[in-house]
């Protein structure tokens, strides 16, 4: 699992899927790797009906967002704007990095450098 929370990402299927012209993107909140899901601001909103008590005066309905499937999200790169997979490689000095399968660049650090994996 190579999203990680801060990165913007892009609903693929489900309700929230939207149009092909315009679809569903949102930044992602947290990550539970336990269960595979990841809450996206914006995406799989529901309505909590609230009853009346100190904390909520009024009542009623908060909106809040549900935890959506991994499998059912898809990395946006920074640079080329597009839906993409993520990749793992080794950099020269050894530390591993996410990167874009599309158009290559680098989408930050996943390990520090070991010798190891170091090119002479």
């Amino acid at each position: 699992m190579l999203i990680r929370s801060g990165d913007m990402v892009e609903v693929i299927t489900g309700a929230d899927r939207g149009a092909a012209a315009s679809p569903m993107r949102g930044r992602v909140i947290s990550i539970n790797r336990n269960t595979g899901k990841a809450l996206v601001e914006g995406v799989s909103r529901v309505y909590k009906h609230v009853r009346r008590s100190q904390k909520h005066p009024q009542g009623g309905r908060l909106s809040k967002e549900m935890p959506v499937q991994l499998s059912n999200l898809m990395y946006v790169c920074q640079t080329c704007h597009k839906a993409t997979r993520l990749g793992a490689r080794y950099q020269k000095d050894g530390a591993k990095e996410r990167y874009c399968k599309k158009c290559g660049t680098s989408a930050g650090q996943i390990a520090p450098p070991k010798k190891a994996h170091a090119e002479a």
